[in-house]
């Protein structure tokens, strides 16, 4: 409970290589967490040469977390191996489509987590990359990544080298519902939202974007509509690609 609550993401690394035996049982972590059926409908890519990195770094915009942590790990949904167990057995595999495609992403992001939960009980830090879904085609390309394959999302990882304060939540009152979902009136999102807003730090990112309000930076500068409906168009195209959707 404690190493959860203490969380925080790192994008500062000192130059310390990540053990080999200590990366793969982390990654071992990872396979204990849940999954369908036991499917284990994943896979990692693990990124150590500078050169596949410096090939990696443009598909996540050029983070510098992504060019400086020692080690990438790229999270792939994988029904490949799985389906191709299947055909080798004497099965037909019906998972080529959006369902599948679900679940591989449900297991892919468990194992994820437990390994990112692994590696920071190891003393080492993490960080997320949510660029990896943005530019899914390259990656399948630059990994060569087979059809019924995704990557969802990249884990940068190493021994840090910052020491941040722990970030925001919203009050867990605003997280729980009993029984049923329990929609929130104005008051509660003025309540629910109002620390955030306080933040010396949600201040400033409000002036520097010379916006008026903390939402604005959200829906104006950081995740906007027209970039959200850009990239929604490319992932739909990419899962036809990978057999996922007809």
């Amino acid at each position: 409970m404690e190493l959860l609550n203490k969380h925080v993401t790192i994008r500062k690394f000192k130059d310390q290589e990540v053990d080999q035996k200590l990366l793969e049982s982390i990654i071992y972590s990872g396979t204990r967490a849940s999954t369908t059926g036991n499917m284990q409908l994943y896979s990692v890519v693990i990124t150590r040469k500078e050169e596949m990195k410096a090939q990696l770094a443009p598909l996540h915009f050029n983070q510098p977390v992504a060019k400086n942590a020692p080690v990438l790990l790229t999270i792939v949904a994988d029904f490949n191996r799985f389906s191709k167990w299947c055909t080798a057995s004497n099965a037909e595999p019906g998972y080529d489509n959006l369902l599948s495609f679900t679940t591989a992403l449900i297991d892919a992001l468990l194992f994820a987590q437990n390994i990112c939960v692994a590696a920071e009980n190891a003393g080492l830090g993490i960080c997320y990359l949510g660029t990896t879904t943005y530019n899914a085609g390259e990656i399948i390309e630059l990994l060569n990544l087979p059809k019924r394959t995704f990557p969802v999302t990249t884990i940068a990882l190493g021994y840090p080298a910052e020491n941040p304060e722990l970030t925001d939540r919203i009050p867990l009152k605003g997280i729980i519902h009993e029984e049923s979902y329990q929609d929130y009136s104005n008051d509660d999102i003025s309540g629910l939202y109002r620390f955030k807003e306080g933040l010396e730090s949600s201040r400033k990112f409000v002036a520097e974007n010379a916006k008026e309000t903390l939402a604005q930076v959200f829906t104006d500068v950081r995740y906007k509509k027209a970039d959200n409906e850009f990239f929604s168009a490319k992932i739909l195209e990419v899962l036809k690609q990978q057999g996922f959707l007809k």
